[in-house]
């Protein structure tokens, strides 16, 4: 497997991966009937590092980079991820994962955030913690899982680089 600067050619890729996951409405914030079009303009949006992991010449996963806030709050970045189903289990996530971490320390910020990490989602948990991320605060009922009921969502955090 390998991980790499996503491509415009890259885009059908990508939208097999997230496609899965929007649909499910378990993990992301995406409305489950988000179409293509849409869910690629916000993937590729701007100021957005995307990288893909490939397997065999096929993207397996996605994710990018990009401040979690503008102008004043722009020192953090956040990160999302997306791994198609049939690579689950694989190290896809955590080869992402570093990628968009070793990016976002050569990119100059100072941390990395996820805002909406839902509770229900043990996997990103356990692999976020794995890579020295804290839960800093916990959102009760901030996710609508499968449109149906509310869960927690946590946020979570980790330093990058040197701190002055």
């Amino acid at each position: 497997m390998s991980v790499r600067d996503a491509a415009d050619s890259d885009r059908d890729g990508v939208w097999a991966v997230l496609e899965p996951v929007i649909r499910a409405g378990e993990t992301f914030a995406f409305d489950p009937a988000t179409r293509r079009d849409d869910a690629l303009a916000s993937w590729f949006g701007p100021k957005a590092r995307v990288f893909v992991a490939e397997r065999v010449g096929r993207v397996v996963g996605t994710a990018w980079v990009r401040p979690n806030q503008p102008g004043l709050g722009s020192h953090v970045a956040n990160a999302s991820f997306a791994v198609a189903p049939a690579a689950r289990g694989l190290g896809v996530g955590r080869a992402l994962a570093l990628q968009a971490l070793l990016e976002a320390e050569r990119l100059g910020y100072r941390a990395m955030q996820f805002n909406l990490v839902v509770a229900t989602n043990q996997a990103a948990i356990e692999l976020w913690r794995s890579l020295g991320f804290d839960e800093v605060g916990r959102l009760p009922e901030a996710f609508r899982l499968r449109g149906e009921r509310y869960v927690d969502a946590l946020v979570m955090r980790r330093d990058l680089g040197p701190r002055s």
